[in-house]
């Protein structure tokens, strides 16, 4: 008897440290999830409501791997060699840097027309593909904050991360969900007989999506930004979110120019070989 007391008292301290710590690292990483939020939302642009919530469904199960991984591969680090996970992040934050500067290159570049083609183009799983790892890489970067706000033994730190990693891809993609449904509920309500109402919510969506498109760009570039400036310890000059912008999108756009410099050599040399 005394035994299983003392289990269920060992018990009860272990949720009220995971309780606690998992409060501290949500607080830490919810300006994280909001960047994740803003650049997911606007997957779904282009796609037919038909498939809006499936395609949610299929990057949020791959969000919940992207967590598992995350969560493994961090601790896993952090016991085996701590300074690897530095260089994990600054790989992510370079190419989150590049796909931001690679977006807004492309909407300089092209017309309205030639972007709306480009992003039909891409097929359904092409673009959830493209969530998930971009996804991945918010996720481990949210995992390797909240750990670093962890304390105490393993097995709390392991039950608070994977309550952190699963609070993060509920809420961001089920607010990904509502968002995409907006104009379907306006239609609802035309239908209800309020046709001013949901004409409101109908007229609003394109703007919305434009607008979450536009953050989510500067949410790559300001993430990716902050993880190069973080990890090479740059020193201030100006407001940190504007220095993190300037240095993301330096950083991308050098990122897009050597890529694009590799594929055409790549593409000369098969030529070439061709011949």
């Amino acid at each position: 008897m005394f035994s299983l007391l003392s289990l269920l008292d060992d018990i009860a301290t272990t949720l009220d440290d995971v309780a606690v710590m998992s409060k501290v690292a949500i607080k830490k990483t919810s300006a994280l999830m909001s960047d994740d939020l803003a650049v997911n939302a606007g997957v779904v642009k282009g796609v037919s409501p038909a498939r809006e919530l499936p395609m949610v469904k299929a990057i949020f199960l791959g969000s919940l791997l992207n967590k598992v991984y995350g969560v493994t591969g961090v601790l896993a680090l952090s016991f085996l060699y701590p300074p690897l996970i530095v260089w994990i992040m600054l790989v992510g934050g370079i190419y989150l840097s590049y796909e931001g500067a690679h977006k807004v290159i492309h909407k300089l570049l092209h017309t309205k027309s030639k972007n709306q083609q480009a992003l039909k183009k891409f097929s359904e799983a092409e673009k959830v593909n493209g969530a998930i790892r971009t996804d991945l890489i918010l996720s481990i970067e949210i995992i390797v904050i909240a750990q670093s706000t962890l304390s105490g033994s393993m097995l709390p730190q392991i039950i608070t991360l994977a309550a952190v990693g699963l609070a993060a891809s509920l809420l961001i993609y089920g607010l990904v969900a509502v968002i995409v449904k907006i104009d379907d509920f306006g239609l609802y309500l035309i239908n209800k007989g309020l046709r001013r109402t949901g004409l409101v919510f109908v007229k609003s969506m394109p703007y919305i999506m434009r607008l979450l498109g536009i953050v989510g760009t500067l949410a790559m570039l300001l993430v990716g930004g902050g993880i190069i400036v973080h990890t090479f310890h740059l020193p201030l000059y100006i407001n940190e979110h504007i220095q993190n912008l300037i240095v993301g999108a330096i950083i991308g756009a050098m990122a897009v120019f050597v890529l694009k410099l590799f594929n055409k050599m790549r593409s000369s040399v098969q030529s070439e070989a061709t011949k």
